[in-house]
């Protein structure tokens, strides 16, 4: 660690095609905002580095999807994912953007440099074309049925329904997406990097240098260099992203893997002029915060990018984590299957840090774990409420209560108190340890012993009940509880920053440096403290159950979206169509069958006559809100005993995909008995 003079934090860089989820945020955003939080409190020279990717195809499929411009979709979301962040609290240094003047030319020139010192190969490939519109078609321009599993939506690239990594040329039936013509395969060229000359290197610097990566990450790289690697292209034809800068490159772009990485040096280069001490000064740590999907570009292809230019630092270390699911199945932005960040801040105002702490304590280190709204309530009320809001509460009421919140003298120690004094310094030492191998998960727990080991001391030493027989031991127990209470705003910073600034005011105390945690006389005698507020408030059923609620109706939504009709029935004769006598007629009354949950009794104007039928319907109208409905009655039906009441008719109503009933009615207001031809 020593040998190090700053640390550099890159957190990979979102997507600007859509906003924040929690997936985002477990994987990347939470731990690497924890440990820059970390490094600050211990005054060591860190830059948290972030900034939105904004090239690639997916942003021309949304703004041709939406009839505008790809800058128009990278402005939208861009801004959405800043203004979320920044009222996440997630404490970047700078956030900038890969559409940015500073990164064009900054990834502009690193491509120039590789082409120029010759790292790069010319490769002519045939690719899909789309004939009509006159261009080259991205994978995800292409799709078809895939071969592996038949699924008709597959790809270019990847079959969403098997997950198998596929290219163009496997599907069966490619169809372009933009004209949804069969597309034809055409000669271009492209620059490739040829990662098979630095396999060797790459062997020798992870599998030999980084053991001591995590065991997911090391894992994936092995598996990587192992199966043998193979040249990558690094440019794409297409008219959005940083052209390509040499001749003979017209339409073409750097691909967005190339492209996205480059944009940590240019957000750094954005934020100040000393950025080549962070990025080529061998004395700088390069620490990536990634998800484990983007393994493979930080540990292998953007350290071969590095390695082939020559004069940057390479990663430390990559702690990436696994993957958050949510209640069970797979977080999915195009099947809205997410929680999204900029909408838990509306609905859950003041409680950024209940997410974080969730998240952290539940974090996909790993293996991908599972985000419930009921382990969410359950964090925030057995833990976060229960735990250290139940202690610091306790302690400074009493404070209030016995001594006008003057902090009291300490007094003579007892074993025990001497024994939990000494625990705050032990656990300082296990917290650090878990923060420095980016074990975010423990960190929070022990960090949490703490309020426990505070709850523990005053469960036992029960000084409302010696108050009265020893007010002189109750000094020293509430001074102690005090100094705990001191000890968590700094311990619990990194984890719990809106909070911790909140019990620094209930306890009148300034924010301190890492250095000072363990001390036991942070607050001095006389020292006053403020009247408390209650830190974390329970989270009641009710919210949890409309958020629950919430994502079913995404499901239904999902389920309906993508619902088939039924096939046609048997055919019936142009007789039998004829039998039926179809009217239209008024609902005069309704109400709902006695003893039933889906019927209601209706009184029916038919314009022929006024009549009683039975609907299963009361599940989807109120009979107060049909009154007055106008309707379609097959009148001539016959008649039926429901529930002891005889039906005289049937309402027609359409079913829905997702099962709710419809009335079938006439445009307009029509005369009652007119008949539905």
């Amino acid at each position: 660690m020593s040998q190090y003079k700053r640390t550099l934090i890159t957190s990979a860089l979102p997507y600007a095609n859509g906003p924040l989820h929690i997936g985002h945020l477990a994987g990347v955003y939470v731990p690497a905002d924890i440990y820059a939080r970390y490094l600050r409190l211990k005054n060591e020279d860190v830059l948290l580095i972030g900034g939105s990717d904004e090239h690639g195809v997916p942003i021309t499929l949304k703004a041709k999807n939406e009839g505008v411009t790809p800058q128009d979709i990278v402005d939208k979301y861009h801004g959405m994912i800043k203004d979320s962040f920044e009222r996440f609290g997630i404490s970047f240094d700078v956030y900038s953007r890969t559409s940015s003047p500073v990164h064009h030319e900054t990834a502009s020139g690193f491509f120039k440099k590789l082409y120029d010192d010759g790292k790069f190969v010319e490769q002519t490939s045939e690719q899909y074309y789309d004939e009509e519109n006159k261009q080259f078609l991205a994978d995800r321009y292409i799709v078809g049925t895939c071969p592996k599993c038949s699924f008709e939506k597959a790809y270019g690239d990847q079959c969403e329904s098997c997950g198998t990594s596929l290219s163009p040329t496997e599907l069966i039936n490619p169809k372009s997406m933009i004209s949804g013509n069969t597309p034809v395969l055409k000669e271009t060229k492209h620059w490739y990097l040829p990662l098979d000359q630095y396999e060797p290197w790459l062997k020798e610097w992870i599998l030999e240098g980084h053991k001591e990566w995590k065991p997911n990450v090391y894992g994936q790289c092995k598996s990587w260099i192992d199966s043998g690697l193979n040249a990558r292209a690094v440019t794409r034809d297409l008219n959005w992203g940083v052209p390509v800068p040499v001749e003979g490159a017209d339409g073409k772009v750097l691909y967005v893997w190339f492209d996205a990485p480059i944009g940590y040096i240019s957000a750094t280069k954005e934020l100040t002029p000393d950025w080549e001490k962070y990025w080529k000064d061998p004395e700088s740590k390069l620490v990536h915060f990634i998800g484990k999907d983007n393994i493979v570009f930080h540990c292998i292809i953007f350290p071969s990018m590095l390695k082939a230019e020559g004069s940057y630092v390479l990663p430390e270390n990559v702690p990436a984590n696994e993957f958050l699911n949510l209640e069970g199945d797979k977080i999915s932005t195009s099947r809205n299957w997410a929680v999204w960040l900029h909408e838990y801040l509306d609905e859950f105002p003041g409680k950024e840090d209940v997410l974080k702490y969730a998240l952290t304590a539940n974090a996909p280190e790993t293996k991908d774990n599972d985000f419930t709204w009921k382990d969410f309530q359950a964090r925030n009320n057995n833990e976060l409420v229960a735990v250290l809001g139940n202690f610091v509460n306790r302690a400074l009421v009493l404070t209030q209560k016995y001594y006008a919140g003057e902090v009291p003298a300490l007094g003579e120690l007892n074993e025990v108190d001497q024994a939990t004094l000494a625990e705050i310094g032990n656990l300082k030492a296990q917290v650090e340890k878990s923060l420095d191998t980016y074990r975010f998960r423990e960190a929070l727990k022990l960090a949490m012993d703490l309020a426990r080991l505070g709850n523990k001391y005053l469960a036992d030493e029960e000084p409302w009940k010696k108050f009265k027989t020893d007010p002189e031991r109750v000094k020293t127990v509430m001074n102690i509880c005090l100094q705990i209470t001191a000890n968590l705003t700094i311990m619990l910073e990194p984890f719990l920053p809106f909070s911790m600034n909140k019990l620094r005011g209930f306890i009148n105390f300034e924010k301190l440096d890492w250095s000072e945690l363990g001390r036991t006389d942070l607050l001095p005698a006389g020292h006053q403290t403020n009247q408390p507020e209650l830190l974390f408030e329970k989270i009641e059923d009710s919210v949890i159950e409309a958020q629950v609620q919430k994502l079913l109706d995404t499901k239904k939504a999902n389920d309906a979206a993508q619902a088939v009709a039924k096939p046609a029935r048997e055919n019936c004769t142009f007789d039998d169509f004829m039998k039926m006598d179809i009217r239209t007629g008024t609902i005069l009354e309704a109400q709902l069958v006695p003893k039933t949950k889906k019927l209601l009794q209706l009184k029916i104007d038919t314009g022929i006559d006024k009549r009683t039928v039975v609907s299963g319907i009361a599940e989807y109208y109120k009979p107060e809100d049909i009154i007055g409905k106008q309707v379609s009655i097959l009148v001539n039906l016959e008649p039926r005993k429901i529930r002891g009441i005889e039906s005289q008719g049937m309402i027609l109503m359409a079913e829905d995909a997702d099962g709710t009933l419809k009335f079938v009615s006439p445009e307009g207001q029509v005369k009652n008995g007119s008949e539905v031809r």
